[in-house]
């Protein structure tokens, strides 16, 4: 991508005032786009965008919301998905209130925002929706079940979703990452009883021994928004360090000595 590829274009980025969200919005505005984000604490956005107070779980919040920004924005050519919540568990684990509450953001969080959207995406001539899944979508961890059922669904929408708007000229994409070092991350390794552990471990369970940054997932999902990706719709590009494909062998043993 040109530094500067995104020029003109009005984005709006749900969960946009921190982690994976704020790198996004951020990118994009670098790029050149025009960009407001929507978030439950919009106070924590950078002054440089459009920021919104927005309840992903409230259709007429939503509404408002994403309404709002296209008239700040003067138009709308790119959506990003991301606003997302977390949960821990086998499937005996979560009680049914818990699946809701996660279902409500992470997949209806998705069809609320879009179907807002599509109205004014379908009057862009470079419309595109990139919604943020997870690896865990394609790679069965542990206690992830929720997580991944929420996050598998939103896979799965943004296919049908691609198939759907294609004629209409909105290319719909997703990016699935793997363990992302975002505030929420930095939550779940400090509550653990030996963080450094838990740090070690999880940064083990990627292939490339690294947790992967924000801003590697921002920079996906700006390609996977812009022009260069043109004739990309339907694709879900992982960032993940390989965790979704690659099982590396283990290190060999050192070399006895003479």
């Amino acid at each position: 991508m040109t530094a500067r590829e995104l020029q003109g274009l009005a984005a709006i980025v749900t969960g946009g005032a921190t982690g994976i969200g704020l790198a996004t919005a951020e990118t994009l505005a670098a790029r050149g786009a025009r960009v407001a984000v929507l978030d439950q604490a919009p106070g924590r956005a950078p002054g440089h965008v459009h920021a919104l107070a927005a309840d992903m779980a409230d259709d007429a919040s939503v509404r408002w919301a994403v309404g709002r920004a296209v008239e700040d924005l003067g138009g709308l050519d790119i959506l990003v998905n991301n606003a997302g919540t977390g949960a821990v568990g086998t499937v005996e684990e979560n009680p049914d209130g818990e699946w809701r509450r996660v279902l409500e953001i992470n997949l209806l969080g998705v069809v609320r925002a879009s179907r807002a959207a599509l109205p004014f995406l379908r009057r862009s001539p470079y419309a595109s929706i990139v919604n943020i899944s997870s690896v865990t979508a394609t790679a069965g961890l542990p206690r992830q079940a929720l997580y991944a059922a929420s996050e598998g669904a939103v896979l799965a929408l943004t296919l049908a979703m691609a198939a759907d708007h294609l004629a209409e000229g909105v290319r719909v994409n997703c990016v699935t990452p793997g363990t992302v070092d975002t505030p929420w991350v930095e939550r779940l390794i400090a509550s653990a009883p030996d963080p450094a552990a838990e740090r070690a471990a999880l940064q083990a369970r990627q292939p490339s021994g690294r947790l992967v940054t924000a801003q590697q997932v921002a920079d996906a999902v700006a390609y996977l928004a812009g022009p260069s990706a043109a004739a990309v719709t339907g694709t879900a590009l992982p960032v993940d360090g390989g965790l979704h494909a690659l099982r590396p062998a283990p290190p060999l043993p050192p070399e006895p000595l003479p």
